[in-house]
């Protein structure tokens, strides 16, 4: 399979059809930077004059949205789990983790976690009755025909991985 589900062009193209990540920017920055969305309250993505989403960050997704939904992850998962973000749009969070690479390692095996992950996210945010999709975004570095196994695993246990872009219309924006 040589399909690349990150396939959105480049430059301008990806401003208005995807969000581009460069080194270790987060996701909120890279909302922030379309053109079409912003920021406010540090966590309220606007289009519109709407809120249409709202982002965490590791521990923050626990204290800010969680907790204050009544939710402790203690009574559901035995151990906490940190998404790099987290994005709640209409009733679904989706999960991005970003792994960055240059060189073999641990991260190429750490992809293959993802539906042990995606089944704790879903346990924990079914009391809320949201559903979860978990995306990987990757460095250039995996996009290399090693890693087709890793990436046909990936996506038959429903998670999907996609080269430095994310396209907005998997985020539901």
């Amino acid at each position: 399979m040589t399909r690349k589900p990150n396939t959105v062009g480049g430059g301008a193209t990806t401003n208005f059809n995807g969000l581009r990540f460069e080194g270790r920017m987060d996701l909120l920055e890279a909302i922030n930077q379309h053109p079409d969305y912003s920021i406010v309250n540090g966590n309220e993505v606007i289009k519109n004059d709407k809120v249409v989403a709202l982002y965490f960050e590791k521990h923050k997704l626990y204290k800010n949205y969680l907790q204050p939904h009544g939710i402790n992850y203690k009574d559901i998962l035995s151990k906490k789990l940190l998404p790099d973000g987290a994005l709640l749009v209409d009733k679904t969070m989706f999960i991005i983790e970003k792994k960055y690479q240059a060189g073999s390692g641990s991260v190429d095996e750490k992809l293959q976690t993802c539906d042990f992950k995606k089944k704790q996210y879903i346990k924990l945010f079914k009391p809320l009755n949201i559903t979860v999709e978990y995306y990987y975004v990757l460095s250039d570095w995996f996009d290399n025909p090693k890693n087709k196994d890793v990436f046909e695993y990936i996506e038959s246990v429903g998670c999907k991985y996609f080269i430095e872009k994310l396209p907005l219309k998997e985020l539901n924006l």
